[in-house]
């Protein structure tokens, strides 16, 4: 049985007297971790808050990026050795916004879900196509091999507990969402995938999010289906209110 994950991706987004204010209007109203996992994605400038705020409560944490070395002249980048000494649980890589305004390849994601485990930490890899690829009937091709490159070399048990989120990009920050029968159809190709890689009980155990303008008024429809798992979810996990929304889909 997998359990559900409402995860939320803050972006570029909220400064840490900010995520305190999101932090205390939030506490006490999130399910049981055993219900629903929640998670917060923040900025790098805001995990300390988060990280120190979330102790506690159910609510788990993620950066919204690494960089696939512990430590060394890279300037600007963060390091998963640091974010683990943090206490942070998660972080999110191949997100769309990435590999489009900062050129990540495949190979890039695949070093940092690498480093993401030999620091303990979890991955939450992103996958999804653009619209162009989308009406050339490109879609399961393309979302199958960002899959079959992020996980290159990593075991069964390690994809076990990875979170993997299919991100069509023409629904991210548009207002567009793929209808519940799209995302359904994709996200079951993504496990699909995953058990061509490896076998039946890895897909069945590892969790598939479906993100694109997730929000409490279609959440409930998207989390029906059989293969989605959760959501990653950009504006609507910022307001406290509407978080909560999301990770209470169930009552």
């Amino acid at each position: 049985m997998r359990t559900p994950f409402i995860a939320g991706n803050w972006k570029m987004n909220k400064n840490p007297k900010e995520t305190q204010a999101f932090l205390d209007a939030v506490k006490g109203k999130l399910p049981d971790a055993s219900k629903v996992e929640t998670v917060i994605g923040a900025p790098a400038i805001d995990l300390t808050t988060l990280v120190a705020g979330a102790e506690g409560t159910p609510l788990k944490t993620a950066a919204e990026n690494c960089y696939f070395e512990d430590e060394g002249a890279y300037t600007g980048e963060t390091s998963p050795k640091a974010l683990k000494e943090m206490g942070v649980d998660y972080v999110i890589i191949g997100h769309s916004e990435r590999r489009g305004y900062f050129h990540e390849t495949d190979e890039d994601i695949n070093k940092k879900a690498k480093a993401i485990f030999k620091n303990n930490l979890l991955p939450i890899i992103c996958c999804g196509e653009s619209l162009t690829q989308r009406e050339a009937g490109q879609t399961e091709d393309w979302v199958a091999s960002q899959i079959e490159a992020a996980l290159a070399g990593l075991t069964a048990d390690q994809v076990k507990v990875s979170v993997l989120a299919y991100e069509p990009i023409w629904a991210i920050g548009t207002g567009k969402t793929a209808t519940a029968d799209q995302a359904q159809e994709v996200v079951a190709h993504i496990r699909a995938t995953v058990e061509k890689l490896y076998n039946k009980d890895t897909a069945d155990a590892v969790r598939i999010l479906y993100g694109g303008s997730v929000k409490p008024a279609n959440v409930k429809e998207l989390m029906a289906k059989p293969d989605i798992d959760g959501g990653l979810v950009g504006g609507a996990s910022m307001d406290p209110e509407s978080f909560i929304a999301l990770a209470n889909y169930q009552d």
